[in-house]
């Protein structure tokens, strides 16, 4: 398994800025008087408006958001067991109005007129655009999974995948689990948001469980795949943190040296992994009597977090910018839609080859955006981009870090990622460990920061 040292690292979070540098380019004529029309206020949608008004403060930008503030998702799961509030990830606007100029219409896109130009809201408003642009997030295919409905995800059955009052709704169940209780956590297939958080959530319920003071609580996880992002960092954490015995067919990712280093337990701990492999694809859920039904057989739990499948966007679908992968094509080098002209799709609705659905994939996308929309506007050939991600995670213990990090090309008219070193080594020391976990929180703050400040 590779390992990314300070050198690597620094090299190729390097390269990822190469794009930035070529903004000293002349351009061929102005882009002047230019409208860019923003749909979604999220990550992709703020970060996009604010470089672009870096980039060319000429060019208008309008973002169109329903919402007047913004709740961040990524690191939403530690409102759930307590370590942050619902205000510590609620973002205000005022800066990119106030220090950036970005103009914002505070309504909800109903139709977009793709002849005339024009974004058409619910209040009757026309907004005119040279270049549209949209990074709405995600939606949720409830029909997926029996017994699981829309209604249930704001009451009995929260997800809290997307922010918002199902995480207090969350953390009161969370409370509300008994003594040794049981919580069945049920990530989604992939592609997916975020695709550390449903093991990181997992582990963060399991140490509140433990730090409350149960002796003997159960964390299942019941998981259609049988990998994740950050699972080689993860799986050793959970085995040397709570006596997690890895599941025999996911030993096959680590070598002979590590897999002697890894502990047997005889006494399970409060985390189990249920692959797909081993049956964890959930076929069936029954809200009255609180069970799960997987293909391993049926569970009985106290508090059920089931993350259903996602795709892309309700606006995507409403604008015919989604393809029968639920996910909108784009091209990979401009991330313009390939089926409408001069509409571009970012973030976690688009289709975008090897990068995850990831807060920091959205950024990197909306820099690279920039670059190319003035360009673009400005009757010039787009650059070759280089992007980047990088996704940290707790294994619970909030001193317990760890972090996946990527940069990815265009080839042959995909995304894909280079060939590097990705993560913290298996010896890892004990300093390195919880610097990790040091870095996720600061990069909380320096990344909305960058997105909205």
């Amino acid at each position: 398994m590779s390992t990314i040292s300070r050198r690597s690292f620094l090299k190729l979070a390097g390269a990822g800025t190469a794009g930035a540098g070529m903004l000293g380019t002349p351009l061929a004529r102005s882009a002047s008087q230019s409208r860019v029309v923003i749909v979604g206020g999220g990550v992709g949608g703020a970060t996009a408006a604010k470089y672009l008004k870096l980039y060319a403060p000429e060019i208008e930008v309008t973002i169109i958001e329903p919402k007047r503030e913004y709740q961040r998702p990524y690191g939403s799961s530690e409102v759930i067991t307590g370590q942050v509030t619902m205000e510590d990830i609620t973002i205000s606007y005022d800066a990119l109005k106030n220090r950036h100029g970005v103009k914002f219409v505070h309504d909800t896109v109903t139709d977009v007129d793709y002849d005339d130009k024009q974004v058409i809201t619910a209040g009757g408003e026309k907004v005119g655009y040279d270049r549209l642009v949209l990074s709405p997030g995600i939606s949720f295919d409830f029909d997926a999974i029996e017994g699981l409905t829309e209604d249930l995800a704001e009451t009995k059955l929260p997800h809290g995948w997307d922010a918002g009052d199902q995480l207090l709704e969350l953390k009161e169940q969370l409370k509300a689990v008994p003594e040794d209780g049981t919580v069945i956590v049920g990530p989604p297939p992939g592609p997916y948001r975020c695709p550390p958080g449903p093991y990181e959530r997992a582990g963060l319920i399991a140490q509140w469980l433990l730090d409350r003071g149960d002796k003997n609580p159960k964390v299942i996880i019941l998981d259609p795949k049988n990998g994740f992002t950050t699972d080689y960092s993860m799986l050793h954490a959970w085995n040397r943190l709570y006596r997690f015995n890895i599941p025999e067919p996911a030993r096959s990712k680590y070598n002979e040296e590590e897999l002697a280093e890894l502990k047997t337990h005889d006494e399970p701990g409060p985390i189990e992994w249920i692959m797909g492999d081993m049956g964890g694809q959930i076929l069936k859920v029954d809200a009255e009597n609180m069970t799960v039904e997987a293909e391993a057989g049926v569970f009985e739990a106290d508090m059920i977090n089931i993350i259903p499948p996602l795709k892309a966007a309700r606006i995507a679908f409403d604008l015919d910018l989604v393809d029968g992968s639920g996910w909108c094509p784009v091209d990979q080098k401009t991330f313009e839609s390939t089926r409408h002209p001069d509409v571009h799709v970012i973030g976690d609705s688009c289709i975008a080859g090897a990068m995850p659905k990831s807060g920091y994939a959205a950024n990197s996308q909306a820099k690279v955006l920039a670059i190319q929309l003035r360009a673009l506007l400005a009757g010039n050939e787009p650059v070759e981009p280089v992007f980047q991600n990088t996704c940290y995670a707790l294994a619970g213990n909030t001193e317990s870090g760890m972090f996946v990090a990527d940069v990815f090309r265009v080839e042959d008219g995909q995304i894909v990622r280079v060939d590097e070193q990705r993560y913290l080594p298996f010896d890892a020391t004990q300093q390195q460990i919880r610097l990790a976990a040091l870095y996720q929180h600061n990069w909380m703050t320096a990344f909305t920061e960058d997105c909205f400040s």
